[in-house]
C-alpha cells in the first residue's frame, strides 16, 4: 500500500473510531436503571451511604433535558385579566397571580436549569484523538511513512456516573420543590391584599354612611338650638365628627390605592390599573383538628420535600466521594507506523489502558469529611424546618380560630349591641332626655366598633391565607359536630 493510501485509510480510522465513541457517550439507561443506586463502594474506610430514589417524572424530566433549547416566552394571557369582572373574588386574582406573575417564571427557569445539568454530570467525557508523523519520511526513498494516531476514551470507576445522577436529579428535584412553594407565598400574598382592598372599601362605606347620619345628627341640633332647646355647641360638636370623618376618608383612599397597586404588582400589570370592586369575604367552614393540619403540612409542604432532596444530594455527593479512592480508566488504540519490528515489518495497531492511582489520601479524605459535614447539616435542616413547619401550622391554626370566634362574637353581640345603643341616644335627643354629646359619643362607638367588625373579618381571611399557606395547601373543612 501505497503512503497516500494508508494516510487514506488512517483518516478513515480515526473519523470512524470518533464516532462511534460520540455515540456511546450517550446516557441510553432508563428511567427504573437510573433510579438504581450503585452497590457499596470498594473501600473499607467508609461504608457509602443509602441513596433515597428520585421520582420517576424528575428522573424523565431531567434526562430530556437540552441545554441548547431555549423555553420559549410563557403567555401572560389578557393586559387586563379582571377588568371585565363584575366582582373581585379571591379565585380569580390567585388565578391571574399564578398566570401572570413573573417571580414564577424565575423559579421554573432555576428549575429547568438544574434539570439541565443531568445529561452534562452524566456525560463520558469527550474522546481524545492525537495525530503524530515524521514530515521527511513522506518523500523519503529510505524509509516508510512513519505516522502515529492514537484515539482514547476515559471510563469512570463503575457507579461514579450513576453517583453524579442522583445529585443532579435531587438538586432539580428540589429546585421544583421550590416553585411550589414560591406559588404558595404568592397566593397568600394575593389572598392578603385583597383582605386589604376589602377592608378600605368597607371602611369606606362605613366613614360615608356615618357622615350623613352626622349631618342628619346637625340637622336637628341646629332645629332645637334655633327653638331654644340645645345650645350651640351642639352643631359644633357635629361639625367636629364631620372633619374627622374626611380625615378617615383621605386615609381610606390612600388603603385603598396602596391595596389595588399592591394586587396589580402581583398580576404583573401598572400599580393604577382599574379593578372591580371586591367580593364579600365569606365565613369559612370550621377547622379541622391541628394534628390533622400538621400530619397534612408534613407530607405536602414543598420546603421540607426541598430539603429531603438536598438531604439526598448530599448523601449521594458522600458516596461519590468515597468512590473517589477508586481508580477511573482511559483505553486507547493506536494505529503507529513510527517503528519497525523483525524483518522491517511496522508494528501498526497497539491496544493500550491508563489509569490514576489515588494515592492522594489528603485531599479526597477532606472531600469526604466536608461531604459527611454537609450530609450532617442538612439532617439537621430537614429536622429544623420539620420543627418550624409544626410550629407555623399551630401557630396559624390558633390565629384563624380567634379570628373566627371574634368574628362570630361581632356578629351576635357586639354590633347589635351598639345599633340598639344609637337608636335609644337618638331617640333620648329628639325627646330632650339624652344630651347631644351622649347621641355623638354612641354613634362615634357604632363606628368604631363596625370598623373593627371588617378589620377581623379581613384579617380572618389574611389568617386563613397564612394557614393554607402553613399547611401546604386548601385547607379541609371539619366534619359536622366535630
Amino acid at each position: 500500500m501505497t503512503s497516500t493510501g494508508r494516510i487514506r485509510v488512517i483518516g478513515c480510522a480515526v473519523v470512524c473510531a470518533a464516532l462511534g465513541g460520540c455515540a456511546t457517550d450517550r446516557d441510553t439507561r432508563t428511567p427504573d436503571e437510573l433510579r438504581v443506586v450503585t452497590g457499596p463502594v470498594a473501600s473499607a474506610r467508609q461504608p457509602g451511604p443509602v441513596v433515597p430514589p428520585p421520582s420517576a417524572d424528575v428522573v424523565q424530566a431531567a434526562s430530556r433535558a437540552d441545554p441548547d433549547d431555549l423555553p420559549a416566552p410563557r403567555p401572560v394571557g389578557p393586559a387586563q385579566p379582571l377588568a371585565a369582572a363584575a366582582e373581585l373574588t379571591p379565585d380569580a386574582v390567585v388565578r391571574a397571580v399564578l398566570d401572570r406573575n413573573p417571580t414564577l417564571d424565575e423559579m421554573r427557569a432555576a428549575a429547568e436549569a438544574a434539570a439541565a445539568r443531568y445529561p452534562q454530570s452524566t456525560s463520558l467525557d469527550d474522546p481524545v484523538v492525537s495525530f503524530n508523523t515524521a514530515p521527511v519520511s513522506a518523500g523519503s526513498r529510505d524509509a516508510d511513512y512513519a505516522t502515529r494516531v492514537e484515539l482514547s476514551q476515559k471510563f469512570l470507576y463503575p457507579g461514579k456516573r450513576g453517583l453524579k445522577g442522583q445529585v443532579s436529579i435531587a438538586e432539580a428535584a428540589a429546585a421544583a420543590r421550590d416553585v411550589d412553594d414560591t406559588r404558595l407565598r404568592l397566593v397568600e400574598a394575593a389572598k392578603a391584599a385583597l383582605a386589604d382592598y376589602y377592608l378600605a372599601g368597607k371602611g369606606t362605606t362605613v366613614a360615608e354612611a356615618n357622615a350623613k347620619l352626622l349631618r342628619e345628627f346637625r340637622q336637628n341640633a341646629e332645629t332645637r338650638y334655633k327653638t331654644g332647646q340645645a345650645p350651640q355647641q351642639d352643631m359644633l360638636q357635629a361639625d367636629v365628627e364631620l372633619a374627622r370623618q374626611e380625615e378617615r376618608l383621605v386615609g381610606l383612599r390612600r388603603a385603598r390605592q396602596v391595596a389595588v397597586a399592591r394586587i396589580n404588582t402581583l398580576m404583573h400589570l401598572p400599580p393604577d390599573s382599574p379593578l372591580p370592586p371586591p367580593a364579600e369575604i365569606r365565613r369559612a367552614g370550621p377547622l379541622p383538628d391541628p394534628a390533622e393540619l400538621r400530619a397534612l403540612a408534613a407530607g405536602v409542604r414543598p420546603d421540607v420535600k426541598a430539603a429531603a432532596d438536598r438531604l439526598a444530594a448530599g448523601e449521594a455527593a458522600l458516596a461519590l466521594a468515597l468512590k473517589e479512592y477508586n481508580p477511573d480508566v482511559e483505553f486507547m488504540t493506536a494505529y503507529d507506523g513510527f517503528w519497525q519490528g523483525p524483518g522491517g515489518r511496522p508494528l501498526q495497531w497497539q491496544v493500550g489502558a491508563r489509569m490514576n492511582l489515588p494515592v492522594r489520601y489528603a485531599r479526597r479524605g477532606g472531600a469526604v469529611a466536608e461531604a459527611k459535614a454537609t450530609v450532617a447539616r442538612r439532617r439537621a435542616e430537614l429536622a429544623r424546618l420539620t420543627d418550624r413547619v409544626n410550629f407555623e401550622v399551630q401557630e396559624a391554626f390558633e390565629q384563624a380560630r380567634e379570628m373566627d370566634d371574634v368574628v362570630v362574637l361581632y356578629e351576635t353581640k357586639v354590633l347589635p349591641a351598639a345599633e340598639a345603643n344609637v337608636k335609644e341616644a337618638q331617640a333620648g335627643y329628639v325627646t330632650g332626655r339624652v344630651p347631644f354629646l351622649n347621641l355623638v359619643e354612641a354613634q362615634r362607638n357604632r363606628v368604631g366598633l363596625k370598623d373593627r367588625y371588617f378589620e377581623v373579618v379581613a384579617e380572618s381571611a389574611r389568617r386563613r391565607a397564612a394557614l393554607e399557606r402553613a399547611t401546604g395547601g386548601p385547607v379541609p373543612t371539619a366534619p359536622p359536630g366535630r
